[in-house]
């Protein structure tokens, strides 16, 4: 088991280990046991009952945070003529084709998000063993292969995020900022649970929701009731 940090161990005090927590309650308790220096993420963690070794049960896609997640993400638009010009009047913090592929070939990366348009993934597709590990490959399952990169690029810069489940059927994803006002966390959240109770599997069986846990960066998981998330009582 890995050793934890003397304020680690005072804020995993607060939480009663057993207990499921409503997610208004769970929110303010990740707020208290947050201990670091910087403005803290908040993030949340769903178990699935889903078994993503077969495709039928794959959860993944996309889903623009109402609030944000208090970040600001760099945008890489691979693209030619008038949907280059698109995407720089857009904001895309960097835009470009065999140039900037060339450049990541030589072992840069530094951008959060890259969007293409799919005239462009033939050419994109040779960064595949770069960016796939990384999950900084575009695909048109979370809207990152598109025609429309103007959107792309002002839903990415709004708060857009990716979900996806690992090979456990977890999803792992950021909701806000301890700075945040807990309205807009638990509106984020209800954003992200809105979406994937829509996007459940048919092949999915029994219960969906299997739990769900809310921390901060640096802190202990607050488990919520699966069961309300999923609205079921």
């Amino acid at each position: 088991m890995p050793k934890h940090g003397k304020k680690y161990e005072e804020a995993a005090k607060l939480i009663e280990a057993n207990k499921l927590y409503e997610t208004e309650e769970a929110i303010e308790l990740a707020k208290k046991t947050a201990s670091a220096k910087f403005d803290e993420t908040i993030e949340v963690a769903i178990k699935l009952g889903v078994d993503p070794k077969h495709a039928d049960q794959q959860v993944r896609g996309a889903v623009v945070l109402p609030h944000g997640t208090g970040k600001t993400k760099t945008v890489l638009v691979f693209a030619k003529g008038e949907k280059a010009k698109e995407a720089e009047a857009a904001g895309a913090d960097f835009v470009g084709a065999e140039d900037i592929v060339a450049k990541i070939q030589g072992g840069w990366t530094e951008f959060d998000v890259a969007v293409a348009t799919p005239d462009m993934m033939g050419t994109v597709g040779r960064l595949g063993k770069v960016l796939g590990p990384k999950g900084l490959m575009p695909n048109p399952k979370v809207g990152t292969v598109t025609l429309d990169v103007a959107r792309a690029i002002s839903e990415i810069k709004a708060g857009k995020i990716e979900y996806r489940t690992d090979k456990a059927g977890n999803i792992h994803a950021p909701i806000g900022k301890i700075s945040f006002d807990n309205e807009k966390i638990i509106e984020n959240f209800q954003a992200l649970v809105d979406i994937l109770n829509k996007v459940k599997p048919a092949a999915a069986k029994g219960q969906y929701m299997r739990s769900v846990t809310i921390s901060t960066t640096m802190g202990p998981g607050v488990k919520v009731n699966p069961l309300k998330v999923s609205g079921k009582k």
